[in-house]
């Protein structure tokens, strides 16, 4: 694979699977986007490994020989056999991205192999300090924090990241439990008074509707942390970050405005919303790219 071939793979991976956070991409300055492609790219290659089969064993084994040849090709070496790793790699040093954050996004690949509950929230956000924080703190170098303003910007990057990633939970709450896991926590379900069995059925109780209600605004709690640090980042960068959380957001209103019925069909957003927000912002990324082309051809 590559180099080239590398980065228009993770863009491939980042338009099927990642099509709204995709859509967002696009208000990015071109440079930038296949430095996140790779980031994504690297993200969905792991996470597909961790569920792609059907053993324990095999796919603990197929994690370690990704991580193994990670440890290499991140130390120079060309090779790896996975595809995704050229492109990954090459935007790790560019940016300088912390190791620290790619080996606690691995640990948490990793607890998906073995956990499939979590009894607290705090239980639950040690798990996405891996698998959600760790990913926004590593687009962070990528979408430019303002001179001086990194390390203000990396507590915004990391709420983002467990934004985008408890919108999930919620919505593929029927299919997590398909593989058996659930990532609603186990007190909140008591709570609630919701039994495992309620996940399964196909219509909603009083009570499990209730559950999802308070996790929802936990999760807009999550995005307005977020929002926060947008006018932390470089302009160019700014109509991106606004429109993947209304994209994301939008989630969580098409699951209220369905009586947050997630058991049924997956939630999505209508492809006219996702336009209508994408062309809302994109004057403002075009005038702040052409600016920031400008101040650089005239920079001594």
């Amino acid at each position: 694979m590559t180099l080239t071939g590398s980065y228009e793979l993770c863009r491939r991976l980042n338009a099927r699977h990642g099509r709204s956070y995709y859509l967002a991409t696009l208000l990015l300055p071109a440079w930038k986007r296949p430095h996140v492609h790779a980031l994504y790219g690297f993200a969905r290659y792991t996470d597909e490994i961790v569920d792609s089969f059907t053993v324990t064993g095999d796919r603990a084994a197929a994690l370690d020989g990704l991580t193994a040849r990670l440890t290499r090709v991140l130390a120079g070496d060309s090779g790896g056999g996975d595809p995704v790793l050229p492109a990954f790699a090459q935007t790790v040093r560019s940016f300088g991205i912390d190791h620290g954050d790619i080996r606690a996004f691995l640990r948490s690949m990793r607890a998906d192999l073995t956990v499939s509950r979590y009894a607290t929230y705090d239980d639950l956000l040690g798990y996405m300090e891996g698998s959600a924080a760790a990913i926004g703190t590593m687009m962070l170098p990528v979408l430019e924090p303002l001179p001086g303003r990194e390390e203000q910007a990396r507590e915004p990057a990391r709420q983002l990241g467990l934004a985008f990633q408890l919108t999930n939970f919620l919505r593929d709450v029927a299919e997590d439990l398909a593989r058996g896991r659930i990532y609603l926590p186990l007190e909140d379900l008591d709570a609630f008074g919701v039994r495992e069995a309620d996940l399964g059925r196909r219509g909603l109780t009083p009570a499990l509707r209730e559950l999802l209600a308070f996790e929802v605004r936990r999760a807009r709690g999550h995005y307005r942390l977020a929002t926060e640090g947008v006018d932390l980042l470089t302009p160019s960068s700014r109509p991106c970050v606004r429109a993947a959380c209304e994209l994301y957001g939008g989630i969580l209103d098409r699951i209220e405005a369905g009586g947050h019925d997630v058991l049924g069909t997956r939630v999505t957003v209508s492809g006219r919303r996702k336009l209508a927000i994408f062309a809302r912002h994109l004057l403002e990324a075009s005038v702040a790219d052409r600016t920031e082309r400008r101040m650089t051809v005239r920079a001594p």
